[in-house]
């Protein structure tokens, strides 16, 4: 995102996104993958240091709540490629023949899926901010 466009979301200036910028305190947010939402909030406990801050705190915990769900999400993506790459032997000479494709060929929901199995709840799931959507054909 260029800094004219994060100004306007955050609707302030962008000499004051550059200011930001240059104190470090955005790109470290950006770094700990908190949205710009939130560090709007958090710029306004800056401004006020004077606040309580239990909404600091609260913010950080609904943060590292996404993080775990976003790593969960990441657990079934990897698991159900590991189920897929199992499907192919590389001794096939041809495309033809690979289980990975095969696979892939088939509806998400036909019971040939070999990589999700029999359940599909972590992709019936909507994804959290910035995870990956779970694999689908």
């Amino acid at each position: 995102m260029r800094i004219g466009e994060l100004a306007r979301f955050a609707r302030c200036d962008v000499e004051t996104v550059r200011f930001y910028e240059r104190e470090g305190f955005i790109r470290h947010c950006r770094s700990l993958g908190i949205g710009l939402a939130d560090i709007r909030m958090l710029r306004r406990f800056q401004a006020d240091p004077s606040q309580p801050c239990d909404e600091v705190n609260e913010l950080i915990d609904s943060q590292i709540a996404r993080i775990h769900d976003q790593i969960e999400s990441m657990r079934v993506l990897e698991q159900q490629l590991r189920t897929l790459r199992e499907s192919c032997h590389a001794h096939r000479s041809s495309s033809a023949g690979c289980g990975i494709m095969k696979s892939l060929e088939q509806p998400i929901d036909d019971e040939s899926c070999s990589c999700h199995g029999d359940g599909h709840a972590a992709e019936d799931a909507p994804p959290q901010d910035g995870a990956p959507a779970p694999h689908r054909h």
